[in-house]
């Protein structure tokens, strides 16, 4: 027996509809979120369970992740996560009028895993140390991306009205560039930089060749260049001040959190692995790990390795698998292997012109006759006609005039 579950959860509530094999509504009912809501549902699910009776609960929602899932996966329910663009086509399938309800989703979504569970990608109860990586990696990313938003902001503002902070700086979001431009954000302060003061910022970022810098950067500071009305300029000196105080704080809370990540990747048990593949470190293999979604089982011992690889290339240091006859080969790009088609032709343009020309097979290349009288063997037979043309006598014209044959 099969029971299906529609859940279209909010802030605070839960629209749950239950659903048998046939497609009868069983139950439709608004939980509350939290402890009561989840006991409640529980219950409700219970009632449709005959005594002494195996039951899937099989039930679809619109997220993965949170405590109301994890709740769901530990009670032993198969958890359908839902993309939101997914269950908006299941409700292009009800109607075409394109309105929207909390009880009309719980009855798509219970309906979409009654027919297409087939087809929906269950969500993976992932190990609490997984889990915690992956919310690391996540939040990493997140301020990473938050900072390059700010920093061309910046830019944006040093356009307006002092252009030569753009020329001058490479990287904004150095802690170099922030110190200068939080001590003077105006051309006017700029320019009265000293080189001592430019090769001591420098210094404490931990640059090189600080004396070509700081002259460069003073050059690019005095240059000539157009400006603002002073009113103007002093704003634009205060939002310059706030975003690089803004920058700087995300730079320090990037720096720490990077270190949580890489802290607790290395105390996952398949980081070993993780790290084994060209190219990931400790971040990029964290945030790997955070988007294959896979069972508590260590990987080594996992059954299906195709799914670690549907992510990664393969690598010769991935440990044979249990039902692998022998060791993973390396798997070049396509358009590096010795039997890709553009390289073959390639090769063949330079070693031998006449490549590209499809060979005749063996067995599909025509029969010659005998060779013509007059003709060497193995040539083609004579393009003329077997009777000559009236005007000509063997190879030569003939004398004008009437043919005998005429």
């Amino acid at each position: 027996m099969r029971l299906c579950v529609g859940d279209d959860w909010a802030q605070d509530h839960h629209d749950i509809e239950v659903m048998d094999e046939a497609g009868q509504v069983l139950a439709a009912r608004r939980l509350p979120e939290g402890v009561a809501g989840i006991g409640q549902l529980h219950e409700l699910i219970g009632a449709f369970v005959p005594a002494g009776e195996d039951v899937e609960v099989q039930v679809g929602i619109e997220t993965g992740r949170g405590p109301w899932v994890t709740a769901l996966l530990a009670a032993g329910y198969v958890v359908f996560a839902v993309n939101p663009l997914q269950a908006s086509r299941y409700r292009g399938r009800r109607g075409v009028s394109g309105a929207k309800s909390d009880g009309g989703d719980a009855h798509m979504l219970a309906d979409a895993v009654r027919t297409d569970a087939h087809q929906l990608r269950p969500a993976a109860g992932d190990s609490p140390a997984a889990e915690a990586v992956k919310v690391l990696a996540r939040t990493h990313k997140t301020l990473i991306w938050q900072r390059s938003a700010v920093v061309l902001r910046l830019r944006a503002q040093l356009r307006e009205y002092f252009p030569a902070a753009v020329a001058a700086f490479e990287d904004l979001d150095a802690r170099d560039a922030l110190e200068l431009l939080g001590k003077a954000p105006d051309p006017a302060r700029a320019a009265r930089l000293t080189r001592a003061q430019v090769s001591a910022a420098l210094k404490r970022a931990g640059r090189r060749k600080i004396a070509e810098r700081a002259d460069a950067i003073v050059a690019a500071l005095r240059s000539p260049q157009l400006g603002q009305p002073a009113a103007l300029t002093a704003a634009y000196a205060a939002t310059v001040r706030s975003l690089t105080a803004v920058i700087a704080t995300l730079n320090e809370q990037v720096a720490s959190l990077q270190g949580q990540v890489e802290a607790h990747f290395g105390q996952h048990p398949d980081a070993e692995i993780y790290r084994s593949q060209p190219g990931l470190g400790q971040v990029t293999g964290a945030r790997v790990l955070g988007r294959v979604r896979r069972r508590p089982a260590p990987l080594r011992h996992r059954q299906e390795p195709q799914e670690l690889r549907g992510h990664l290339p393969d690598h010769p240091r991935l440990r044979q698998e249990e039902d692998r006859p022998g060791p993973v080969r390396t798997q070049r790009p396509a358009h590096r292997r010795a039997d890709a088609p553009g390289l073959r032709r390639a090769q063949g343009l330079t070693r031998r012109p006449c490549l590209l020309r499809r060979p005749a097979r063996q067995g599909m290349r025509a029969q010659r006759g005998p060779a013509e009288p007059g003709q060497p063997p193995g040539r083609h037979p004579a393009r003329l006609p077997q009777d000559p043309h009236p005007l000509r006598r063997g190879h030569r014209l003939g004398p004008p005039g009437k043919h005998p044959s005429i």
